[in-house]
């Protein structure tokens, strides 16, 4: 039997990594031999111990660059399975992937993660994005509109699957106050995620007197950009940088809403998490993604990309009026079936199973 290698250069400890851990669990009671090959082990998920993982032992490798973590699980996929007829399903670098597969003739899945909207404008990034793609014997995406997106854009076939949804404990509520709104953002600090976006609509709203209080949990390069903001705009009091929280989550007992700023998403599961327990949700109407979790605003607001003014807007006439949105939010939850873990990584499965 063929063994499925499963391809991430860094495991750390975000919605591709949950979605990772969640589905390979799921793989390791239908297929007998799985590998997971990544440069970067250093994570929180529980794995089956079924699941073989090929990494470095040496913790030096953990802090370089993506490019160099690459190369390190290119060259151990070449050492370790070079003579084998194997599928490998790619979750990031999927460049490498390609050439691996060309290399020792597997079968390739890819398996994509953000939707092309961030180089389909760019003539020598979408000819490079489509020889890679067009390598792959199966292409799986997140969403309904990703895969539109592929076929308009690149003029190509895709598996649509929804991402398995991360499971959340059940959490007691804390008693909350209507005097001060209580914001939360979970995502990396970096240019997709575009919290300057939030730093700026929370500026007008202490402009006009609000009581609110934001915390944003995540790590990233644009860390040092968004503290010295708060600092210049004085809002040391209602923003706190919090960095990486191991169960994020549970901040979102506290809060009264939650807001997603993304320039471009695959599927955020962040917005599943906040929909099972209730939580309001403001979101950007990004190509893919929370327009199609949030159903074009049914169980949910939407507000265009980078526009902090209607951001503002959208929080204020909600910290004002919250029924609203607060009846979005409980409605939300009778749609999260399309979301089942059991039922999207079956179809996983009856994918990889065609190669085996």
């Amino acid at each position: 039997m063929k063994s499925l290698i499963i391809f991430i250069p860094s495991i750390e400890s975000g919605g591709v990594e949950k979605n990772l851990f969640i589905l390979s669990n799921y793989l390791s009671n239908k297929i007998k031999k799985i590998y997971l090959v990544t440069a970067n082990n250093n994570h929180n998920f529980k794995l089956n111990k079924k699941i073989k993982i090929i990494c470095p032992k040496a913790k030096f490798w953990n802090n370089r660059s993506r490019l160099v973590k690459n190369f390190i699980c290119f060259f151990f996929i070449l050492n370790f399975f070079k003579n084998n007829h194997n599928i490998l399903l790619s979750f990031q670098a999927n460049l490498f992937a390609a050439i691996i597969s060309k290399i020792c003739n597997f079968k390739l899945l890819i398996r994509l993660n953000t939707s092309p909207n961030k180089y389909i404008n760019n003539c020598y990034k979408r000819f490079i994005f489509r020889i890679i793609y067009k390598s792959a014997n199966e292409i799986i995406v997140n969403s309904k509109k990703f895969k539109e997106l592929l076929k308009k854009n690149l003029n190509l076939k895709a598996n649509f699957i929804y991402n398995p949804m991360p499971k959340i404990s059940k959490i007691s509520k804390i008693k909350k106050t209507k005097k001060i709104l209580k914001i939360l953002n979970i995502g990396r600090l970096t240019d997709q995620k575009d919290q300057m976006t939030i730093l700026k609509s929370m500026s007008l709203l202490k402009r006009d007197n609000i009581l609110f209080k934001t915390n944003i949990i995540g790590s990233g390069n644009k860390y040092q950009e968004l503290k010295n903001y708060i600092k210049n705009k004085n809002l040391k009091n209602e923003i706190k940088l919090l960095g990486y929280k191991k169960d994020a989550y549970r901040y979102m007992r506290y809060a009264d809403l939650f807001i997603l700023s993304s320039k471009y998403e695959g599927l955020p599961n962040v917005l599943m998490e906040a929909q099972q327990l209730n939580l309001p949700i403001i979101s950007t109407n990004c190509p893919s993604g929370p327009s199609e979790i949030l159903m074009n605003g049914k169980l949910g607001n939407l507000y265009p990309i980078g526009n902090y003014k209607r951001l503002y807007k959208e929080v204020k006439n909600f910290y004002f009026k919250r029924k609203n949105l607060i009846k979005k939010s409980k409605l939300a939850k009778k749609y999260l079936k399309r979301f089942d873990t059991k039922n999207n990584c079956e179809k996983y499965f009856q994918l990889i199973n065609k190669y085996i």
